[in-house]
């Protein structure tokens, strides 16, 4: 076996191939190239201190080889090259615009002639990197991605009043480059409750990330899919009002959300573990604990690098998030809906008027809180205050046609003059209709229902159906209709012909019974 001779850079290739591509140990290494154990944990040991691994440099010839593993020439001194910090270009990599060749220069400018060449420079990084965990091989951009989700466990909260629990949910957001990680809890996953918790992540984040990326969840994706997902859109007008995108992870993708994944777990580790023990009565009670427990997860240095979630926070995303708008955002649910004959459209079972060019359009309506506003094409044609009040109407008189500010009386008598022709009792039904509202038109779709129910039940039928109604003191469209549907519109049997003799049994006590105890 080869002992003190100086081995070929065939050999030293094999070596280093065996022991770095092969896995092979040191004894079985040397048996194969027939040296001794000794040249085999040198020639390691020397590799591993280069930072190499295999395959080589493409570029490294038999002469380079030598150079790196043995100094240059035998009997000289051995060159001295100061590795760069790789956990420290790993990090400045995330900050935008930065690129290896820049870390290089950079590299090189402080090391002067100890610094590696371009090539050897990005070798021995890659080396590195492929040695870390599988967590640092996705880089993530400063200020780019937030991350969010909710956790699988919930937290009860007792309602002190009766005792019961309900469960709140917790969610969760996680910047991509610094781990930062914001958490809350909410009532549910709804869309209400969901934006909500994106107004307070961006508060407590300073900023704005440049996208979002949430799962599949149904408050988020109206349809999933993994080219062309819809988002919903309030979801959208949120990513709108704070300057952001939305770009969901891909179904059945879960790197795309291993950030979210990881904060999840995280908090569920750290925070809701060390609540399983506790009561709470409010949903704020639980933000209150939550929040600081959360400080001290920002704060709780890394298992495996250097700093904290909080510092790398200051370092790199917070400088690179977007500016905050001067309002937050305000929830809003849109509804499609179509605008009736009396040019009003139905939003919990209110109606709110719009111009009447647009009769039998459809709308965009976007309800808050507050308002209701109804857009035609993009553009908003109508904005009212939200009212509560069931079976109602808000008009603004604008949208009105000029015969109806008039007070034109010609809706009104067409109705009637058809009321006339199919008896008393229909029209007296269509002249309330008409007399009851606010403005006659309110009560056009009532009277259109009631010639709708005149065709399909024939008119002496709905003279019956509305007799019987005015009967019983009422005049809405869904009684008449529910009369004619069940065959009713004459009323019930008489009850006096229905009454018959009670059935003799013993167990049965009449009347004679009680007045003989009275006796």
């Amino acid at each position: 076996m080869a002992e003190g001779k100086r081995l070929s850079m065939r050999q030293a290739r094999e070596i280093l191939r065996l022991k770095f591509e092969a896995g092979l140990s040191h004894e079985q290494v040397a048996r194969a190239c027939r040296v001794s154990k000794g040249a085999v944990a040198k020639y390691a040991r020397r590799a591993r201190e280069l930072g190499l691994s295999w395959p080589l440099p493409a570029d490294w010839d038999d002469a380079e080889l030598e150079r790196r593993l043995q100094g240059g020439r035998r009997g000289g001194p051995k060159p001295t090259f100061a590795l760069p910090d790789f956990e420290t270009l790993h990090t400045e990599l995330k900050r935008k615009g930065v690129t290896l060749l820049l870390l290089w220069q950079e590299y090189a400018a402080a090391q002067g002639e100890a610094a590696y060449s371009y090539p050897q420079f990005c070798a021995h990084y890659r080396a590195w990197r492929e040695r870390q965990p599988r967590r640092l091989r996705q880089t993530h951009t400063a200020g780019e991605k937030l991350f969010l989700d909710y956790c699988g466990p919930t937290i009860p909260i007792i309602d002190s009043a009766t005792g019961e629990e309900q469960q709140a949910q917790v969610f969760v957001a996680v910047l991509g480059a610094s781990n930062y990680t914001y958490a809350q809890a909410t009532w549910t996953q709804g869309q209400a409750d969901w934006l909500a918790a994106h107004t307070r992540a961006f508060a407590f984040l300073g900023g704005v990330p440049a996208l979002l990326v949430p799962d599949n969840l149904a408050a988020a994706v109206r349809r999933a899919n993994r080219y062309e997902p819809e988002i919903n859109p309030s979801y959208v007008e949120l990513a709108t009002h704070y300057g952001t995108a939305v770009l969901p992870a891909r179904p059945r993708k879960p790197r795309d959300k291993a950030k979210a994944e990881t904060g999840v777990q995280l908090v569920e580790r750290w925070i809701l573990a060390r609540l399983r023990y506790s009561q709470f009565f409010s949903l704020a009670a639980v933000n209150a604990a939550i929040g600081e427990l959360l400080t001290d997860l920002n704060d709780r240095p890394f298992a495996k690098r250097v700093g904290s979630r909080r510092q790398l926070f200051e370092a790199l995303d917070y400088p690179a998030l977007g500016p905050l708008p001067e309002q937050p955002y305000t929830y809003g649910e849109w509804k499609r809906v179509k605008v009736g004959i009396d040019y009003h459209v139905q939003i919990a079972r209110h109606g709110y008027s719009v111009p009447h060019r647009l009769v039998g359009e459809h709308l965009d309506a976007r309800i808050g809180a507050r308002t209701v506003e109804l857009f035609h094409r993009g553009n908003r044609v109508a904005s009212h205050p939200r009212s509560q009040r069931s079976g109602g109407f808000t008009t603004d008189p604008a949208h009105m046609p000029e015969a109806h500010r008039r007070h034109n009386e010609w809706q009104p008598r067409h109705f009637r003059d058809w009321a006339a022709g199919i008896g008393p009792a229909v029209g007296q039904v269509v002249d309330r209709q008409l007399t009851d509202r606010p403005h006659p038109e309110h009560g056009y779709r009532a009277c259109l229902g009631l010639r709708e129910l005149a065709r399909r039940f024939g008119a002496e039928r709905l003279e019956a159906a509305c007799n019987q109604a005015l009967d019983l003191g009422t005049t809405a469209y869904p009684r008449i209709r529910s009369m004619l549907e069940n065959g009713l519109e004459d009323g019930p049997a008489d009850p006096a012909a229905e009454e018959t003799e009670t059935p003799h049994h013993a167990n049965i006590r009449g009347a004679a019974y009680y007045a003989a105890e009275e006796t």
